[in-house]
């Protein structure tokens, strides 16, 4: 399916009959920026956005979100005229976390449900441990390129998946990061602080386990890229690979087995949780 194919279904404006509520907000944020005298990227700094990202909220082709409105209308002196759309942004924000693409939504949905997950990560940080900045970050480098409202409409999918953090009975998680993948400041310095304090937080969660290999580590088992391990409620573990754009769901007890087995070579050879959690908190430090 291509992009193309992909853009006009799932365009949240256009598909949730909220082009009319983001307009106007952006043209009252853009109306109070300049009356305050800001330049977009000097009211950027104060938010902790970009120039662009401010640019597309004026435009209405991104959601201005709670929080920045929260501080928009401090630092606007709007005296409560944003944050009185506060509401109505969550209600528009719920609708757009509704769909994924159609590839994907089996998928989806067994990750959602799962009693196990296990990832294996060698060039990207996985979705679910992404922020928001880092997360509009890629999808802004996406090639071709993605419309605002594409990327809007894929960060708050990947956003809303990481709900799996907060069910109960809390399913069992882990993750092999490279650690090539915690060097690489994707969204710039400040947006891979960020991401690096957010992995740190979720390494001290009890049922989420990560696991660092070392890039010095000479000996490899698993060259054939990144890979999740899932094991579904009332199912047999499946595993998934995606490369290109090219997802695959993988049932076949053999192969699952075969990915399984080198999983766990892989968490034997790399660094223990609290070894990991120490690394990362050091190259925080360094930033």
């Amino acid at each position: 399916m291509t992009e193309d194919a992909e853009r006009k279904p799932e365009t949240p404006a256009q598909e949730d009959g909220t082009t009319g509520l983001f307009t106007a907000l952006g043209k009252m944020l853009k109306r109070l920026r300049e009356r305050a005298g800001l330049t977009q990227k000097q009211f950027g700094e104060l938010v902790g956005y970009g120039p662009d990202a401010i640019s597309a909220m004026e435009r209405g082709v991104r959601i201005a979100r709670p929080d920045l409105l929260v501080k928009a209308d401090k630092i606007l002196n709007a005296g409560g005229l944003l944050t009185d759309f506060i509401p109505e942004v969550k209600e528009a924000m719920t609708k757009v976390r509704t769909r994924h693409p159609e590839w994907y939504r089996g998928y989806a949905g067994m990750e959602a449900e799962a009693i196990e997950l296990h990832h294996y990560c060698n060039h990207a940080v996985h979705g679910l441990l992404q922020t928001e900045e880092h997360a509009h970050a890629v999808f802004s480098k996406r090639r071709p390129f993605l419309s605002e409202q594409l990327i809007e409409k894929r960060m708050a999918d990947r956003i809303d998946r990481q709900k799996v953090f907060d069910r109960w009975p809390a399913p069992i998680v882990s993750y092999v990061l490279e650690e090539v993948l915690l060097d690489r400041p994707i969204g710039g310095r400040s947006v891979h602080r960020g991401q690096l304090q957010r992995i740190v937080s979720l390494s001290n969660m009890r049922n989420v386990e990560i696991q660092v290999m070392p890039t010095r580590c000479e000996e490899h088992p698993c060259l054939g890229g990144a890979f999740n391990l899932l094991v579904p409620k009332s199912q047999g573990q499946v595993a998934y690979t995606e490369a290109q754009g090219y997802p695959r769901l993988i049932t076949d007890p053999e192969e699952v087995r075969k990915i399984a087995d080198r999983y766990g070579i892989m968490r034997a050879m790399a660094l223990s949780p609290l070894e990991s959690r120490a690394l990362i908190t050091k190259k925080l430090e360094e930033l």
